[in-house]
């Protein structure tokens, strides 16, 4: 009894195997989007978004809404209740999410050399071999991004992270499956009262993980046997109110008997550390070319916990938009390139809960009727008073919750 995961390059035949191996062991097949889409239904964040956790680019709200942290959390709740079970085959990216300690997984990577994958893709796809080489890189590029965090590997193909190595241009898939599965049987790598002890102390972890950042916090959590750990690592001035709030929030998760508090080595850092006010919006987007207005709105809006994201003309503030999805935009009108009634036409058309705050020093009372009439949420003058700003991102938060709430 054991759970098997594999970690693969792309284009290194991963499905063949996977579908051998599910025959030859009558394992289940678990994948990331499975998982995925369990850690949406137990957060309530949209899965495409939980899904944004294995890309190599984070949001660029990221550092305001920790919503890859978020995500992290979930996932780890969605994997941990996952491997409650034995005889499982858990392919993709999040096998690397379970803790060393669980000994009952075997851990295997499948790659290839490149020519024989660039090969692989030329034909799948249907196109030239440059194509399908920068279609390789900007994959690999996730994947190495997701064992450098988990793991601060360079190389995430490096043997020291897996149990089996195996090539796939050099092996068939049905071979490959073969000596899996043979490896899987080995006592080695069969469940145990301690192993499966360690699944239960990973999800009381992943329990209290997602409690805390419901609450706004994000620190490292570790658990054994119904003690838990809580890891500080960015600086706090009030040390021991940060800490009385952690334990009280941890210590109400079901299972947790005690919980202990430490600063680890990036409190010492300049960081400071920061509680998410899901009260707040967090995901605001400056829009204006005058660079070094928009850099200093942003820090003095930071000053009141209000996070932001700049973007320095029309064509970057759309990219944000189809890839970020702002709560506030805050758009100038006047703009090289596109202008500001031009983005605010089209962010309503294709996102129209978007609430754009138009804030310009040029603008007339026919451009203020034209972005009322487009459905600005305020058309505001420069210079403005920074409180006054500040009144009108809220109002517009307070107008996305109600809205939100209406749905349900």
């Amino acid at each position: 009894m054991s759970v098997i995961t594999i970690f693969s390059g792309t284009f290194c035949n991963e499905e063949a195997v996977v579908r051998a191996l599910g025959v030859q062991t009558g394992y289940r097949l678990v994948d990331d989007a499975e998982l995925s889409a369990a850690a949406s239904q137990l957060s309530g964040i949209p899965q495409a978004k939980v899904d944004r956790a294995f890309s190599a680019r984070p949001s660029v709200f990221n550092k305001f809404t920790h919503e890859r942290e978020r995500t992290m959390a979930y996932l780890r709740m969605a994997l941990a209740r996952t491997l409650a079970a034995d005889n499982l085959v858990i392919h993709g990216f999040a096998g690397h999410l379970i803790p060393r300690e669980i000994t009952h997984v075997l851990r295997v990577c499948l790659i290839a050399d490149l020519k024989s994958r660039v090969a692989r893709a030329t034909k799948a796809l249907q196109v030239k071999e440059n194509e399908a080489l920068k279609l390789i890189h900007k994959q690999e590029e996730d994947r190495a991004a997701w064992v450098f965090g988990l793991h601060n590997s360079q190389d995430p193909w490096a043997p020291a992270l897996y149990d089996m190595v195996l090539p796939t241009d050099k092996m068939e898939a049905q071979e490959i499956a073969d000596a899996i599965a043979q490896n899987a049987g080995s006592s080695v790598v069969r469940t145990t009262g301690r192993s499966q002890k360690a699944v239960e102390d990973f999800l009381l972890a992943a329990q209290v993980e997602a409690a805390l950042v419901q609450e706004g916090h994000q620190v490292g959590v570790q658990a054994r046997e119904g003690r838990v750990e809580l890891t500080i690592n960015k600086h706090v001035l009030m040390l021991n109110r940060l800490e009385s709030e952690l334990k009280t929030i941890a210590g109400k998760v079901a299972g947790v008997q005690a919980v202990e508090t430490k600063v680890g080595p990036g409190f010492y850092q300049a960081d400071i550390y920061r509680r998410q006010d899901f009260n707040m919006p967090s995901k605001i987007l400056l829009v204006d070319d005058e660079r070094e207005f928009v850099q200093t709105l942003s820090e003095r809006l930071l000053m009141r916990d209000l996070g932001s994201a700049v973007a320095y003309d029309g064509e970057s503030a759309l990219e944000v938009v189809r890839e970020d999805e702002p709560d506030v935009m805050i758009l100038d009108l006047k703009m090289p390139g596109i202008d500001g009634i031009e983005v605010l036409r089209r962010v309503k058309e294709s996102q129209p809960e978007i609430e754009v705050i138009i804030l310009t020093g040029h603008g007339s009372e026919a451009d203020r009727t034209t972005c009322m009439n487009l459905g600005a949420f305020a058309y505001l003058q420069k210079p403005v008073d920074v409180e006054e700003l500040s009144a009108t991102i809220r109002r517009a938060n307070e107008k996305i919750r109600q809205k939100n709430e209406a749905r349900g």
